[in-house]
């Protein structure tokens, strides 16, 4: 999938579900689990055991569907080009590495850095991210993005970390283009529950569409 159709399918669908696990297998079931739910980004973080397989075995499977899989909590380059190589369309980082982003440019992949300063978000903006990850979004809350947007009207902002059923509708009428969202999203998965994953992915695609009506 080509960078700028990753980036606008980030932001025309709003919603990245960030994918934690105890394991490949139960890793792969939430990724299902979401999918049916209707969201199309799926993020698989690094603290999953077996997430470059992970992402690998995924990439293979919906290689020729619609929907886009990432690698998550990405802190070095060398994990970055595991990843690209292994199938991932995009590279999410908790920071900002100057590194992690130049290899990503070099091979045309998406790149969405953590950014919780302005002096991050305008360096991210210098090296070319589109998208610049708001985290920890719960130690600020909706107003940083606003907050953002007022010196920086051409950042595109996504915050991850404490987005949930109760405050995404905050979160995108604040001005974020998509939001990240994990815990509250998968909770079902640990007691097997995957059908509420499935209903709980429902409710947030749903959250969105309904934040973005005038």
């Amino acid at each position: 999938m080509k960078r700028l159709k990753v980036i606008q399918t980030i932001i025309n669908e709003g919603l990245v579900a960030v994918i934690r696990a105890e394991s490949k297998e139960q890793g792969i079931k939430i990724v299902d689990a979401v999918k049916a739910g209707g969201i199309k980004n799926i993020e698989i973080t690094m603290t999953v055991p077996g997430a470059v397989d992970i992402i690998k075995e995924l990439s293979e499977r919906y290689k020729d569907e619609d929907l886009s899989i990432g690698a998550g909590t990405v802190l070095d380059p060398e994990t970055a080009r595991a990843c690209i190589l292994a199938g991932a369309n995009y590279i999410v980082s908790p920071s900002f590495n100057e590194e992690t982003v130049k290899l990503c440019n070099r091979y045309r992949v998406a790149i969405m850095p953590g950014i919780m300063t302005v002096n991050e978000a305008v360096k991210a903006l210098e090296y070319g991210a589109e998208i610049l990850k708001v985290f920890p979004g719960n130690a600020f809350g909706p107003s940083i993005i606003s907050a953002f947007k007022g010196p920086l009207p051409q950042g595109n902002f996504m915050p991850t970390g404490g987005v949930n059923l109760e405050n995404i509708k905050e979160w995108i009428k604040a001005g974020a283009v998509a939001v990240g969202t994990g815990g509250d999203l998968t909770k079902g998965a640990k007691t097997g529950d995957y059908h509420l994953v499935t209903e709980t992915a429902k409710k947030f695609v749903e959250a969105v569409k309904e934040a973005r009506k005038k």
